[in-house]
This record gives structure tokens, sequence and C-alpha cells, in this order.
């Protein structure tokens, strides 16, 4: 069901809006190394601050356990939101209490200020509506926009609970962006339609697989959760990553998938799982006992991309090797290459396959980058995502 947006909002001028971000983004010794979530929540933020609203934004950082964590603030975020929106962006010192009441109602039209890290209350994972209520009521917001695809498949106070506080719930641009593009790879798929799917396990595809199955013209493995299907096939496999209790699985859903899920035929392994151990490059069916097969193979990426290049949609969510480790990254840069070369709808999902295709400058060539991974599985899986169905429908 389509979703109202900010769009739908004609009167913005003066209207007091929480909006939900996501910027939940890697620090290295306190400086952002990856702007890529605040840059995309820039068209949400723009068109609000243009049609003159008032914006509180909120957004968790990291995983604290036991209150605030200085390492964990928002204000490296905040100070590069200012410089990216060309707006003044004020730093709350909480996300709740008399401070921010203070903050949020000396807001003008079309000014924002910042929240800290709605996770430093522990309320918030636990989605306490009463904590939601104080969200809504200390930053006077009668608008709930809700921008934050990459945590929609979680229901916290944030995220959700606060949708139960306000009259309006809508959703941003990002969010909207992101409902058409993977409601197209869910629903709607245009035909030829190939999915790529690699990553470590097995178990964390299996709903996206069985969801995926019916609608896709090919479905293509890689990555370590290779493996399983592979000994599923009665193959060995080494050392290689397997989940033995997945085996009988594999086994099903490859009975169930027939040719549509195809395996690697080749691949690069190695001595050990480092960078700089003896590799080679072999059939899947032969590897020493002690070795781990690392990344797809030259004739499997050729094989792959020949499924991709005229696909009319591709949607593509795993690593097809230990990308972080050079020597094993050439299968996933290849898969980022054929997307971006394919004539179709290009859906990229999440995860190292996002830091795929960034790497290699070709994040402008995919026609949908996602900032959500584990929501864009559970979407595709056919989850309902709390964060999503708490708006309201068009």
């Amino acid at each position: 069901m389509p979703k109202r947006t900010i769009r739908d909002l004609h009167d913005l001028k003066g209207a007091r809006a929480f909006v939900r971000v996501d910027y939940n983004v890697p620090l290295d010794h306190g400086q952002i190394s990856d702007d890529t979530r605040i840059r995309a929540s820039l068209p949400t933020l723009d068109e609000l601050v243009k049609g003159g609203a008032r914006l509180a934004l909120a957004s968790h950082l990291g995983r604290p356990k036991k209150g605030p964590v200085p390492e964990l603030s928002l204000k490296p975020v905040a100070d590069r939101l200012q410089d990216l929106l060309g707006v003044t962006v004020a730093m709350a010192p909480d996300c709740v209490g008399p401070e921010v009441r203070k903050l949020a109602e000396t807001l003008r039209d079309g000014e924002v200020l910042l929240l800290e890290n709605v996770r430093f209350h522990k309320e918030e994972e636990a989605n306490d509506p009463a904590f939601a209520g104080r969200l809504v009521a200390d930053t006077g917001a009668t608008v709930f926009v809700s921008d934050a695809f990459g945590s929609a498949h979680r229901a916290h106070a944030s995220t959700e609970g606060v949708s139960h506080h306000v009259r309006t719930s809508v959703a941003g641009l990002l969010m909207e962006k992101e409902l058409r593009y993977l409601g197209m790879a869910r629903d709607n798929p245009a035909h030829p339609y190939v999915a790529v799917l690699g990553g470590a396990k097995v178990s964390d595809k299996i709903a996206v697989i069985e969801s995926l199955l019916p609608k896709v013209d090919a479905l293509l493995v890689g990555g370590g959760m290779a493996y399983t299907f592979l000994r599923a096939e009665g193959l060995l496999t080494g050392k290689s990553l397997v989940e033995e209790d997945k085996v009988e699985l594999a086994r099903r859903l490859l009975e169930k998938a027939g040719p549509k899920l195809r395996l690697p035929t080749d691949h690069v392994v190695a001595s050990a799982f480092r960078e700089d151990a003896e590799r080679r490059t072999l059939p899947v069916d032969q590897i020493p006992g002690d070795w781990m097969g690392l990344d797809i193979g030259p004739a499997t990426v050729a094989a792959y991309t020949e499924k991709v290049r005229p696909a009319k949609l591709v949607f593509w969510n795993g690593p097809m090797g230990v990308f972080e480790m050079k020597p094993f990254a050439e299968g996933t840069l290849a898969m980022a290459r054929a997307l971006a070369g394919s004539g179709g709808t290009s859906i990229v999902g999440g995860g190292d396959s996002v830091a795929a295709v960034t790497q290699m400058g070709l994040a402008d060539q995919i026609d949908h980058v996602s900032t959500g991974g584990g929501a864009s599985l559970e979407f595709l899986g056919g989850d309902e995502l709390p964060g999503v169905a708490c708006l309201q429908d068009a």
C-alpha cells in the first residue's frame, strides 16, 4: 500500500516535525568515515526546510548498552549535516528533557535541531509509550516524518512509537524511494529478473530466497553461503564456511528452485583466512581438505555477468567473497561492474554490496542503492516493517 509522503503536506510553514533519520554512520576516532546516510537524507530535509517547517531530527548511533557514551554522540553528525545542508544545525544535549524543550521552542521556520542519540535511553529500543510521548511533547511535534528505512524493521520509540502521539505520520523522500524500488523487486518485477545473493550465511537469506524464487528468472549465489549449497550437492568443501544445520534446507531449496538457482563453478581458495595466504583458482569440485573457498572464480564471474547483462531488473545483496581482503574482492567488484553495466533497473541492497559500488565510483550508475541492509531483506522476504506500517496510507 503506497504511503503518504511529505509531498502531501500542503502547508509546512511553522509546522513542527519530528523527523526520524538514519545517521548510524561509521566513526573513526570521532570523524565520520562515510557520510552516505547523511547525504541520503538531504532531499527530505531540503524540502522541509524550504517549506518553512521547524525540524527536530532523531537518530541512533551504534549500540550503547548502559546510557550515554561520549564516543557515540551525534555531535560530529550535526557538524557534517550543517556543512551539507547549508543551514545552522543546533545540537541538543539529549533527546528528551527540559533543555530539549527549550531548544525546540526557540526554533524558527526552516531551522533544524538534531537530538542526541536516542539509544542513550533504554526506553527507545523497548518502544516505551511514555518515552515516545516525551519525544513528541518535548519537541512540540505535530507531524512525524519517517525517513529512516534502515531502521524501519525495528519497532522502537522513535521509529514507530511516536506515530501514536501525532495526527500526521508520513514518509520522507528517501523512505518513498526505498519502498518504490524494493516494492518493484518484491511485487512487480520486470523480466528477465535476476537476483544475486551473497554473504556468509544461508540462514540470513532464507526468507528472501523463498520469497524471490517464484518471481526471479535466475538466482545467482556466491559468498560463504554458496558452500552450504555445494555441500548439499554432495561436494567436498574443505574448511570453507558451511552451516551444517542448514544443509538439508539448502538441499530442499535446490530441489524447489531447479535450474533457476545457480551456484559457482569455480572459486578462489586459500590455505588460511589471511590476505597473504597461498591461494589457487580451482573448479568447485576440487579443494584441498584443509583449504577454504574465499571468492568466486573467473568462470563464475563470466557466467553471472552474462546473466545480469540482459536483465530488465537486477537485485543484489551480499558480497561474492571476503571483500575486505583485496585478493578475494574481485568477485564482488565484478558484480558491481556487471550491475552498473546492465541495461535494466539495478538495485543494491545494503552492506558490502553498497561498499563495493561506492568504492568503485559506480554508485551513480546504480538506479537504487538501499540504505537498509536488514530492512531491505525483511521487506523482500515479505515481512511488514513496523516503521512503514505506522505511516498513513496514500
